[in-house]
């Protein structure tokens, strides 16, 4: 108990007020969630229609379980195991849960941070690959090791270099994918990429499989049930204003997702690529671009560094939820605990990496790390999300949660009472009628 403590404290000196509590959330939050799966998802899924049913999904629902899931860490001043302690009975249980979750995307997670990596390095000796050729070797197993090895460095050593510089390396990738966003609106495509985003099919969004991957990207994005908010909430100073903060990261998370899909559409469009070729898209893409740019090469080792560096602190993140779950319950020293989840995101992390080797691994026919990406990244967080919502607000009464909100708008404790605890009975709700709209159309068939 002592040293959960003594952890909370050094990590709470970091944030010294609400701004840098935002800073240092959204600068571990931006990464491959924005930049590499918000697109491929909106590829996959019709372009508008999934754009609608992810702004809707986000703004009536994951918002609130947002909220609530930083005001429940902020409660509990601990670990994710710790914040669900506080329901009593399996609390704890679930706790677990969560912490498996993260492992599972993190173990894939480090995996695309690797290709970042080798990206950045081949970016540097002028030799930049589409990922078809980059994938032809061995480079997605290597790469992930390095990755792994060097996180478990850099969490054995401290993190707070890493935070601070993440600080000023968002910021100036924000400005690259800008900049490549103004090159996009150049090119042939531009009016296709901009029919892809405003055409809505409104059949769609009678699909349940479209507001399964919307749902799934919006709690992936905002890191909803995986341990993140939780964590990052017993850290924050005591007179932030929760929601002004949560609102402010949500938006910024979400115009870095839009932009990413502004920077990518337009080049899939005019080099004549199908924008729903899955988790090699950014990868397949970006290099062709760089290739036809005026100081392409720069701007590559630029972007690459950049993109490695969200990815890497983002990885770190996932890693630190982990490590402190382990090292807090099982009562071991940080070291310890980060050797330990290193070694099982070696072994984790193989299967993924390897579905991006001669090996091909695969599950039905699908690559490793597409399957657990689509499963752990999204059926399963929102299950989690859901769940620990429904949890935390069966179980804390609402006036505890309104001590830490930092507002005395009862409009917020409102919402996210009235999300959290109904919420489960309407997805159920939802499962029985795709059931029976499915089994209709069975039969008629």
């Amino acid at each position: 108990m002592n040293r959960q403590h003594e952890v909370v404290e050094k990590s709470r000196k970091q944030w010294s007020s609400e701004p840098a509590f935002i800073a240092s959330m959204a600068a571990a939050a931006v990464g491959l969630g924005n930049l590499w799966r918000f697109p491929y998802i909106m590829g996959e899924n019709g372009g508008g229609a999934f754009v609608v049913a992810y702004l809707v999904a986000l703004v009536v629902v994951v918002l609130p379980i947002m909220i609530l899931e930083v005001a429940a860490g902020r409660l509990s001043k601990g670990s994710t195991v710790g914040t669900y302690r506080q329901v009593g009975g399996f609390g704890a249980v679930y706790g677990w849960l969560v912490v498996l979750v993260t492992v599972a995307i993190t173990s894939y997670y480090l995996v695309i941070t690797g290709w970042t990596l080798g990206y950045t390095l081949d970016a540097m000796r002028g030799q930049l690959r589409v990922f078809e050729d980059f994938s032809g070797g061995y480079n997605s197993l290597w790469f992930f090791i390095v990755t792994t090895l060097l996180a478990a460095l850099v969490l054995a050593r401290g993190v707070s270099a890493i935070e601070k510089l993440s600080k000023i390396l968002m910021p100036a990738l924000v400005v690259i994918v800008v900049f490549l966003v103004y090159e996009a609106s150049q090119t042939p495509g531009w009016g296709e990429a901009k029919d892809f985003f405003f055409q809505v099919d409104w059949a769609r969004l009678w699909s349940g499989q479209l507001w399964g991957f919307a749902f799934g990207q919006a709690f992936y994005t905002l890191a909803i049930g995986q341990g993140y908010l939780a964590t990052y909430g017993s850290f924050i100073p005591r007179k932030t204003h929760l929601p002004r903060a949560c609102i402010t990261v949500a938006g910024v998370e979400t115009s870095i997702a839009l932009l990413a899909g502004w920077m990518i559409f337009p080049f899939v469009f005019s080099f004549g690529m199908e924008p729903g070729q899955g988790s090699a898209l950014a990868f397949e893409t970006l290099p062709r671009v760089f290739e036809q740019l005026p100081g392409g090469g720069w701007l590559a080792i630029l972007f690459f560094g950049l993109f490695f560096a969200a990815a890497f602190t983002s990885s770190l993140a996932g890693l630190k939820v982990i490590v402190a779950a382990v090292a807090e319950e099982f009562r071991l020293s940080n070291m310890a605990a980060v050797g330990l989840v290193a070694g099982v995101m070696l072994i984790l992390g193989s299967a993924s990496a390897l579905s991006f080797t001669p090996l091909e691994w695969r599950i039905a026919g699908e690559p490793v790390l597409d399957v657990i990406d689509r499963v752990a990244g999204g059926d399963v967080i929102i299950f989690s999300g859901v769940t620990g919502a429904a949890l935390l607000c069966w179980f804390i009464p609402p006036e505890r949660i309104r001590t830490v909100l930092g507002t005395t708008n009862r409009w917020w404790e409102w919402r996210i009472y009235l999300v959290g605890r109904y919420l489960p009975l309407l997805v159920v709700l939802w499962i029985v009628i795709m059931f029976a709209v499915n089994q209709a159309g069975g039969s008629r068939q």
